[in-house]
């Protein structure tokens, strides 16, 4: 009886640590800042700021992640993001000057660099030639459950304990549940434990193409590169930001309560959306896929401006969750297909910086704009626009096949 390939264990794993990531890390955000303004009394432009240098942070690591994956395998970079994110967290509480704010956000911010986007797909490019599109969106479906218990369970917790308590627990839990994995789970490459990818039994099961090396010079310089960056850079600065204050938005609408609930809706979507994508990315064109979700995106975004109505409001949240977990998930796929497995690490980590820098603005747009003007709408709208934009670059950018411009 054939066994299953170890590889899915490595994409359970992968799963298991963004759940614990994203709760902690994106969908954290918007409590941290109703948390930080609420009971210590900081304003949202601030702990806003604080939340751009964490991403900043994250940003400028990616290389260094993608290169140390890909060189020595994933066990130290999870167990080090473990570890720093839980310290983040911890230390929030204790926050009483502008620089704490700061500081806890950057430790939290390593821990994201750690345990990324950019962290999944360097340890999956080894394991799967013909299932990546499969394995890097099933992995990445702890973000959508993430979205569902992130944000509920801190608001609740936060509701019984207090602000102290229940960031302690999160912290106990993330040690707790990612410091196994990177010991016992995680391993480097097929190749280490006597496997071929996607779990082939010899190459004749399957075709595994042998991949073209990129250097960094050759990949940035194709139009590809360029409109992946452009795109997901400008969606995730976009999706990130929305995600920040999703619960402050939510508030006056719905209340506390209906604000947490209506993030676990949004989580809900974000799975299905997830879902569909694991199903069919091996069969798609993943850049028309992307151009939709962002379009979507923007009109999700339009009807939460115009129409500040409950219903509204929760549909349009839902129809907005539905492309949160997509815009994550398809540019590793997307780089990942059009440059091969032998160049992924360097090549999204250096994506995946520029993209994480334009993204890491986003909390504070919102935050600036909100203050400016004050309230959302105005954001809501550029923000659509923006991904408008980068539904643009994310379809020209296949348009032009990546074949036929291999490198000298």
């Amino acid at each position: 009886m054939r066994t299953m390939f170890y590889g899915w264990r490595i994409v359970a794993a992968c799963m298991l640590f963004v759940t614990v990531s994203w709760s902690l890390g994106i969908f954290g955000m918007g409590v941290y800042i109703y948390a930080l303004t609420s009971f210590q009394g900081f304003s949202v432009t601030t702990v806003s700021t604080a939340v751009t240098a964490a991403y900043i942070l994250s940003a400028l690591l990616s290389v260094s992640v993608g290169k140390t994956i890909a060189k020595n395998g994933p066990r130290l970079v999870v167990a080090v993001g473990a570890v720093t994110m839980a310290t983040g967290v911890l230390l929030m509480p204790y926050c009483t000057e502008k620089w704490h704010v700061i500081g806890s956000f950057l430790v939290l911010g390593l821990g994201m660099a750690c345990l990324s986007t950019n962290t999944v797909g360097s340890t999956l490019a080894p394991w799967f030639e013909r299932f990546q599109g499969r394995a890097m969106s099933t992995s990445m479906l702890g973000a959508s459950i993430a979205g569902m218990i992130g944000t509920p369970l801190l608001m609740s917790g936060i509701k019984v304990w207090g602000f102290q308590t229940t960031f302690l627990i999160a912290a106990i839990a993330a040690v707790t549940l990612v410091l196994p994995l990177a010991g016992f789970v995680l391993k480097r490459r097929p190749q280490d434990m006597g496997l071929l990818p996607d779990g082939m039994e010899s190459l004749k099961d399957g075709q595994t193409p042998v991949s073209i090396q990129w250097s960094l010079q050759q990949a940035a310089a194709t139009w590809q590169f360029k409109t992946v960056v452009v795109a997901f850079g400008l969606g995730l600065l976009v999706q990130v930001g929305f995600l920040s204050h999703h619960v402050p938005i939510a508030i006056p609408v719905l209340g506390v309560e209906g604000a947490a609930t209506v993030v676990f809706a949004g989580g809900v979507s974000s799975l299905i959306g997830r879902l569909l994508l694991a199903r069919y990315a091996d069969h798609l064109d993943v850049r028309l896929v992307g151009t939709a979700v962002l379009l979507i995106a923007a009109i999700s975004l339009l009807g939460l401006a115009m129409l500040p109505l409950t219903w509204a409001f929760v549909m349009f949240s839902i129809t907005y969750g539905l492309t949160c977990g997509n815009v994550t998930t398809l540019s590793p796929i997307i780089v990942r297909r059009e440059f091969g497995a032998a160049s992924f690490g360097i090549i999204y980590g250096f994506a995946a910086a520029f993209i994480q820098l334009t993204m890491a603005f986003g909390p504070t747009i919102y935050g600036v704009v909100r203050d400016v003007f004050g309230g959302y709408v105005p954001v809501l709208l550029l923000c659509a626009a923006l991904n408008m934009i980068a539904a643009g670059a994310a379809f020209l950018g296949g348009r032009h096949p990546l074949v036929h411009q291999k490198p000298q």
